[in-house]
């Protein structure tokens, strides 16, 4: 005789493993409109603002890699950075700033990212809290040395002149500077590296106001608008008035103003490729033995 108790059993088990699947199901997909509601915040909060479409949401520069080196013994540390390098005129500035862990600004960013004012009051609050040191390379340097050398110059230079002497240097660019203390080259560090974007607006603001000056001696060019950069302004005065001594002789648009201006200070370019004819005499009295080559 068969007994009952398994048969019952096996059944109410299966009912009971079945059952217990939406149960499980359940909290899954309350847990999931819980987060949805937070979703849609963090999604809302990285959203543009309204009339502001296709803006992206960019992480201000950090002291991050600044303090890792505290961390290691490593003080002081600089970041430098440079301002004006694709202008016609005027010089390129260079900046070095070592920022006070304790008394840091807010607020610092990449200047370009920036207003005008937002810059000055910044540039005060730098000054006033950070060392900071300017250098300058004329255009007369640029000239003689070309944009890049000029620039990394003036920004060794910078980093020198500092009131204390670092032992580690940020710099944004590719390109690393001769310096005694070790040198670290960042691609858009202005954006990345909390001590290079601090040294990013010391920079333009020294040389904004430089530009600011310059328009006083030299009225028409509209410096104190375009801070000597190429835009159709700029290239319309160079047209009617001809570069001055601040412009950067072998810029191309400053090239072609001097062509028309003072084509006397402009030398003709060579043709390398160019077929000359040589004339050449030959005294007929001179025998030639051309057996003794023979």
């Amino acid at each position: 005789m068969r007994r009952p108790g398994p048969l019952r059993t096996i059944p109410a088990m299966i009912r009971d493993k079945s059952a217990t699947k939406p149960a499980k199901a359940a909290p899954r997909k309350a847990a999931a409109n819980k987060a949805a509601p937070a979703k849609a915040a963090a999604a809302k909060a990285m959203a543009a603002p309204a009339g502001k479409k296709g803006i992206i949401a960019v992480a201000p520069p950090s002291f991050r890699r600044e303090r890792a080196l505290i961390k290691r013994g490593v003080w002081p540390v600089a970041g430098c950075d440079e301002a004006g390098r694709g202008p016609l005129a005027g010089p390129v500035v260079a900046a070095a700033v070592i920022l006070d862990p304790d008394r840091i600004p807010r607020g610092i960013d990449d200047s370009k990212r920036l207003t005008a004012e937002e810059r000055e009051k910044l540039f005060d609050k730098i000054c006033a809290t950070a060392q900071v040191s300017v250098a300058v390379a004329s255009p007369s340097r640029i000239d003689r040395d070309n944009i890049l050398r000029a620039s990394l110059w003036a920004l060794k230079r910078a980093v020198v002149a500092l009131p204390e002497a670092p032992r580690h240097v940020f710099v944004d660019g590719r390109d690393r500077l001769d310096t005694e203390c070790d040198c670290e080259a960042v691609i858009g560090g202005d954006g990345i590296v909390l001590s290079i974007a601090a040294a990013s607006i010391i920079a333009k603001v020294t040389r904004d106001r430089l530009m600011c000056a310059l328009a006083q001696d030299c009225p028409g060019y509209g410096f104190e608008q375009h801070k000597g950069y190429a835009v159709p302004e700029h290239l319309d005065a160079l047209d009617r008035l001809g570069p001055t001594i601040h412009h950067r002789s072998f810029f191309a648009p400053v090239v072609a103003a001097r062509a028309k201006h003072m084509p006397w200070t402009v030398e003709p370019v060579r043709d390398l490729f160019a077929v000359t004819e040589v004339e050449v005499q030959v005294d007929a009295s001179v025998e030639i033995d051309v057996s003794a080559n023979l």
